[in-house]
């Protein structure tokens, strides 16, 4: 015994000094070759670790708790936005002066890069594109938007959101009557597994989103294709046309699936990554755009996006480990 401190035993120092570097990534058969005293206190360790998991769950349910009573705050806030957006409500004299002086000298209001008065002849009734301006500002978001969905998009008049019973949240998107569907609200749903994941937090699931009653003919996640055919015989030339898939913001409202199973699942290459865009775009609705949804539209909020488009990378991997279902772990949902 030197300075009071017990001598280490020598096996134990070998080992440790032999068989720390090997540890990572691999078994190494180093804690099973620890003595019974120090495996006892490993697992008396393991013990202590399940009381600090414990406390880190209730914390979780606790920021959760919190989140949702002030999103009950934040409504009347929310309604008197939306209110003022659909030209229902006109902000006062003394709310408008202290606006004035946020941001400094007044900018003229756009549309796209477009002065609203370039838009519009006469009384402009409420903030016109007001959240198709703000979602194209956003990134995750913007890479979505086709030509084709702008026009439908310039009427959507609100996006809100709401907290789950049990851990999840719902995104709300409702449009004034329009050409294109007859749904008044569409929503998206995003759900979290029972258990909490290591840290204690909640571990993303899977999402459910609504069903779209196109109107005949307006369906934008369908387009016409035409080309000619020659025949082979008579060298005549048709015009022939098909129906074909295409791309539009309105596949967020039907989020990838997980397949049952493992096979289906490898077939499907890009499941990975479009399970993780759509994920990713639920959090960015959730976190940024509806909180700061005045920032987006006037483009403010770019100043504090550190994200660079080519090196665009998120922490975490939205993997198949869904219900069991092998692959990589699915995003593990930290509060904010």
């Amino acid at each position: 015994m030197a300075d009071g401190f017990p001598t280490p035993h020598p096996q134990l120092v070998s080992l440790l000094q032999g068989k720390l570097g090997s540890l990572v990534g691999k078994p190494s058969g180093y804690i099973e070759a620890l003595p019974e005293e120090v495996k006892r206190r490993i697992n008396g360790l393991k013990f202590v670790q399940t009381q600090h998991t414990k406390l880190e769950a209730r914390f979780q349910e606790e920021i959760l708790a919190l989140e949702k009573k002030y999103l009950e705050l934040y409504k009347p806030l929310y309604d008197k936005r939306s209110k003022i957006v659909q030209g229902e409500l006109e902000p006062s004299e003394e709310e408008v002066e202290v606006g004035r002086k946020v941001d400094g000298p007044e900018q003229p209001a756009t549309t796209n890069g477009v002065k609203i008065s370039e838009v519009v002849d006469g009384p402009v009734k409420g903030i016109p594109e007001f959240w198709l301006t703000a979602l194209k500002n956003l990134y995750t978001i913007s890479e979505t938007i086709t030509d084709r969905d702008e026009a439908c998009l310039k009427h959507l008049i609100d996006i809100r959101m709401a907290y789950l019973e049990k851990p999840g949240f719902r995104l709300d998107f409702e449009f004034e009557e329009n050409p294109f569907f007859t749904n008044r609200i569409l929503t998206k749903t995003y759900y979290y597994q029972d258990e909490p994941g290591y840290g204690g937090d909640f571990v993303y699931d899977h999402a459910e989103g609504t069903s779209i009653n196109w109107k005949e003919g307006k369906a934008l996640n369908l387009m016409t294709e035409t080309k000619k055919q020659k025949h082979k015989e008579t060298k005549e030339t048709r015009i022939v046309t098909k129906t074909v898939r295409a791309e539009t913001f309105f596949d967020f409202f039907s989020p990838p699936i997980v397949p049952d199973t493992d096979d289906a699942a490898e077939e499907d290459e890009d499941l990975d990554e479009r399970l993780e865009a759509d994920y990713q775009m639920g959090e960015d609705i959730k976190e940024k755009l509806i909180p700061r949804a005045i920032d987006w539209y006037t483009g403010k909020a770019l100043q504090y996006e550190e994200v660079i488009e080519d090196d665009y990378e998120e922490d975490f991997h939205v993997g198949k480990k869904q219900n069991g279902k092998g692959g990589t772990n699915p995003p593990e949902c930290k509060q904010q």
